[in-house]
């Protein structure tokens, strides 16, 4: 399945679990997150959720360009 993104280095080596709840439990539960760290993990989600946006346009672009003509018509018919 080549279409499935790399593992970091130490997630894959390390043979430990990963995601928010494993990143959480190796920072220490006693404190609690900075907002530099909030901001950085929000900054990477964006990012994947852009590249994924991406990925399906490219992928089914007659039904990307009917969701861009949708979005266009509630911002058209939105009022400020």
């Amino acid at each position: 399945m080549s279409d499935l993104p790399d593992l970091p280095a130490d997630a894959s080596e390390a043979g430990g679990p990963t995601g928010p709840a494993a990143r959480s439990a190796r920072t220490g539960s006693d404190k609690p997150e900075s907002e530099a760290e909030r901001r950085r993990r929000r900054a990477q989600f964006l990012r994947e959720l852009a590249e994924a946006r991406a990925l399906r346009a490219r992928v089914q672009p007659r039904r990307a360009k009917a969701a861009r003509l949708r979005h266009a018509m509630r911002m058209r018919t939105f009022r400020w």
